[in-house]
């Protein structure tokens, strides 16, 4: 359904993005990968937002580290995408992020970020450290390091109360820090949005889904 656009980050570095949608909508939306790269499940997930009325774009972040990186949800993959994650690091990720997010922002049109995994908490220092105009995270294990940092857009948040990666005390620094700011848990694992792993849990997914579309249409009003 889509096709792929080259983007520069700040550093001069290249990197491939998924882009789906129509060029001539007047909202966003930039979609940060999982782990495991812009794989069929965040190309489906783009493909979803654009049928919504967004121009989506999910840029390839790890092309820093081996452009083309597609994984899928066994054990190896997943070692080998934090392996990927790791050597390129928060920091640089984000300059692709903000790349998407100027290339998104041609044209006048407002940009939402949102990210899973990796990505929900690329998601966050989006919202904290660059202009989005909205922000929308899923089950970012990071998110609870950088809580004392304020977003400067509105952002929502998504995890799942059964994952094993992001305890009870990670949510609640979360809250401590944002209490007004839209958190929901729900009865299902890490990684519940994706139907292609084993935690993904459709009814969890459905709500969240339902209530991110709310929200970014709230606040990526043409």
């Amino acid at each position: 359904m889509g096709t792929y656009v080259q983007l520069t980050a700040s550093d001069g570095h290249h990197l491939q993005a998924y882009c789906a949608g129509d060029e001539k909508v007047q909202r966003a939306l930039v979609v940060i990968q999982e782990i495991f790269g812009v794989n069929s499940h965040i190309r489906s997930v783009a493909d979803d937002f654009a049928q919504q009325g967004f121009l989506a774009i999910a840029p390839a972040l790890f092309d820093r580290a081996e452009p083309g990186l597609e994984l899928g949800y066994d054990t190896a993959a997943m070692q080998k995408g934090m392996r990927a994650a790791t050597q390129i690091g928060m920091e640089a990720a984000l300059k692709d992020v903000a790349a998407a997010i100027g290339y998104a922002g041609q044209k006048s049109r407002k940009v939402g970020v949102v990210g899973y995994c990796f990505g929900g908490s690329l998601a966050w220092l989006a919202a904290t450290r660059l202009d989005p105009s909205a922000a929308v995270g899923y089950y970012g294990g990071r998110i609870a390091q950088s809580a004392a940092e304020s977003p400067r857009c509105p952002v929502m948040l998504h995890f799942g109360a059964k994952d094993p990666h992001i305890g009870a005390k990670e949510i609640e620094t979360i809250r401590r820090h944002h209490p007004d700011l839209p958190l929901f848990l729900y009865d299902a694992g890490h990684g519940f949005n994706c139907d292609q792993r084993k935690d993904y849990e459709p009814q969890s997914a459905a709500l969240a889904r339902q209530r991110t579309l709310k929200f970014l249409n709230q606040y990526l009003q043409e």
